[in-house]
């Protein structure tokens, strides 16, 4: 293996492989801290980043941060790696990549193009040399767009998940939800709702009674629960109406195993849910979600930096095409993310790493109630992400989801960020909100006395039926 040198003020730093220098350029998280990775000094982090400026490219292939026999996400990587793709940029240093990725000359096509040849080590490398603005801006340039019932990640757009959480599944409190979100132009990425339990029989009713929403009112979108990837898979053979396969995903086999899944298990739920054809506009049927510091808290991150590690399960995302990938990035805790500047750099990187590889990049913009972190901290990040062109954000009414006891965004949240930056949901949604007269033409929610028809209906009719 290679040993790295970089001179910081009078004093030479080495380190012993890429691993160890990928760690120490990575800018200050306490997960980091906590799996006796960072750097001991600014000092020597400032070295580190010098140092992986001047890293080829080419070492990512050549050089693995987990061994190839070892890891089969290790294995994807460097199997799927598309040489062709890669060729535009296989001459550079990690350095020289910032630069080219900032160039006014690189376009969100020539972004797409080289997408397949960039591994997850090469997207984590360069987003450590970066500064915010840096990233903000070139994942503007990054636009992924997916489909099933309606077009995502369109410029111009932002969609939200629509997430009517409730602790006991209790289908009117459910519903409550659910409909207040619609109200307020939220659910075009997903209704999606964390259950309780995974309970198959109490699974599958929360399925038949979303999927029964969706298509007697005609909403184009799409459900999802969030259940486990082989749960979904009984689901599919009993006949429930599966919309999106979910699953969390790691950046190491150890940390998907850890999740009870594989990438063989992840295929069958893939060709299961291919299967049912149910999109109407196009056929991504994925969703996943991921997470800084999950691979360490499952003690499967081999010495591999929290970000690289969280970049790395990309690569397991980007290989079943999916509608939407969610990196839920506060939610572990300051153990890993220790404060509002934490996670607000984490969610950036995080974006940045999934749009460069070709992913449909959403961010649950979130804490828990004991990080060093506050709403404030969110709002940052919220309007950052949007600048930079994120496909999502999550909508939960006050900020506070009352199942899993976090703080995120609200459905207010989408609507500042809409308003601010000019942005409107999936058109297909978009189209269905004015026909309900929730909103206008210009995507400005409508103030009236009542609730708009046949819409109120809707409404009268699933909190009866919920009951």
């Amino acid at each position: 293996m290679t040993q790295y040198t970089a001179l910081a003020g009078h004093t030479r730093f080495q380190f012993k492989n890429l691993a160890t220098l990928m760690a120490k350029a990575s800018p200050l998280r306490s997960g980091d801290i906590l799996a006796g990775l960072a750097a001991d000094s600014a000092q020597e982090r400032v070295a580190a980043q010098l140092a992986l400026a001047d890293v080829p490219l080419k070492n990512f292939l050549n050089e693995t941060l987990i061994p190839y026999e070892q890891d089969e996400v290790t294995r994807l990587i460097i199997d799927s790696h598309n040489t062709l793709a890669f060729a535009p940029i296989s001459h550079l240093t990690v350095g020289d990549f910032r630069n080219w990725l900032l160039r006014y000359e690189t376009t969100s096509e020539e972004l797409q193009k080289v997408a397949a040849g960039i591994t997850p080590e090469m997207a984590a490398a360069v987003s450590k040399i970066m500064r915010i603005q840096d990233l903000i801006m070139v994942a503007s340039k990054c636009q992924v767009v997916t489909k099933f019932r309606n077009t995502i990640g369109l410029n111009k757009t932002l969609s939200t998940r629509l997430q009517p959480n409730h602790p006991t599944d209790d289908p009117a409190g459910v519903a409550a939800t659910l409909i207040d979100g619609l109200l307020y132009g939220n659910g075009d990425a997903v209704i999606g709702i964390n259950p309780a339990t995974d309970n198959l029989q109490a699974v599958t009713e929360l399925m038949k009674m979303l999927d029964d929403v969706i298509h007697h009112y005609q909403i184009p979108t799409q459900s999802c629960v969030l259940t486990h990837v082989t749960t979904h898979i009984e689901a599919i053979n009993r006949g429930a109406p599966v919309d999106l396969v979910f699953q969390s995903i790691a950046g190491t086999e150890k940390a998907n195993n850890g999740f009870g899944v594989s990438l063989s298990i992840l295929d069958e739920a893939y060709d299961a849910a291919l299967s049912l054809k149910r999109g109407t506009v196009g056929n991504n049927v994925m969703y996943f979600e991921t997470g800084q510091g999950s691979a360490l808290s499952a003690n499967a991150n081999f010495g591999i930096d929290q970000q690289t590690c969280e970049a790395r399960a990309y690569a397991v995302a980007r290989r079943y095409n999916p509608l939407l990938v969610n990196t839920v990035v506060g939610f572990i805790g300051p153990e890993y993310l220790y404060n509002g500047k934490q996670i607000i750099r984490a969610g950036l990187e995080d974006h940045f790493c999934g749009k460069l590889l070709g992913l449909p990049m959403g961010c649950d913009i979130c804490y828990t109630n004991h990080a060093e972190a506050d709403q404030d901290d969110m709002d940052m990040l919220l309007t950052q992400l949007a600048t930079a062109g994120v496909n999502f954000i999550m909508g939960i009414p006050g900020s506070d989801d009352i199942m899993l006891n976090y703080q995120t965004t609200s459905f207010h949240d989408a609507l500042y960020a809409r308003q601010l930056l000019g942005l409107k949901p999936a058109p297909e949604f978009d189209f269905w909100l004015q026909e309900q007269g929730i909103v206008d033409q210009f995507g400005q929610l409508l103030v009236t006395d009542h609730l708009p028809d046949p819409f109120a209906q809707a409404v009268n009719d699933q909190i009866k039926v919920a009951s």
